[in-house]
């Protein structure tokens, strides 16, 4: 398990409750710096295959609470955010490519076409034993890829390299550029984390984000 600090945040942030990350996820650890909290990052280690007949949904949920529940089993009481993403085309999930030929064939797939991210969340409450101690919850939005030549998904793939990124392409970066139109409730989810859904959860464990300690 591997752990780590963010950057120490500015005092208007509370600072009364720990709180934990459960990912190993770079884009995730950069979205909840956003929220001016102070944060650790565990990183569990679970298989993140999917069961058998498991719908995308239910593989998402599943894996983001038992990614906040593995640290929350580790730690003194805590904030543990779980969250998982997985994206869908004709219901069918679409894993993180690896490497380039795989990433290409994903956008060959997907070019034209609309595919559907499930972003899950949880959040488990450790210092509660019996009293709503879980939030979880699913953001789904759904993206509509441009039709572009393999010249240019090739280009775009040795430019960005997103072999580690479900779907082959980095909306917060270049990618953006492959995509025709974006549709959800919230912005964030399609990048990991779902910062509107995580604020709603965190404010009823009662998180300030505008007071000073």
């Amino acid at each position: 398990m591997q752990v780590s600090s963010s950057p120490a945040s500015p005092p208007s942030a509370n600072t009364t409750r720990r709180l934990i990350l459960a990912s190993g996820s770079a884009y995730r650890k950069e979205l909840l710096q956003r929220l001016r909290l102070p944060f650790e990052v565990m990183s569990p280690d679970i298989d993140e295959t999917s069961l058998p007949n498991e719908t995308p949904v239910a593989t998402a949920l599943r894996l983001a609470q038992a990614k906040a529940q593995k640290i929350a089993d580790q730690t003194s009481p805590a904030l543990v955010i779980g969250s998982d993403q997985v994206a869908t085309l004709d219901d069918h999930q679409i894993g993180k490519p690896g490497n380039h030929a795989n990433a290409l064939a994903q956008l060959q797939m997907m070019r034209g076409r609309s595919v559907v991210f499930h972003t899950a969340l949880c959040l488990i409450d450790t210092h509660l034993t019996s009293t709503k101690p879980l939030q979880i919850e699913n953001i789904q939005t759904i993206v509509t890829f441009r039709d572009l030549p393999d010249a240019e998904l090739d280009a775009y793939l040795k430019i960005e390299q997103p072999y580690d990124c479900a779907g082959s392409a980095k909306n917060e970066g270049l990618g953006i550029a492959l995509i025709a139109s974006i549709e959800g409730t919230d912005p964030t989810a399609l990048t990991g984390l779902p910062l509107i859904a995580l604020t709603t959860m965190l404010r009823h464990c009662g998180v300030s984000f505008f007071k000073r300690d």
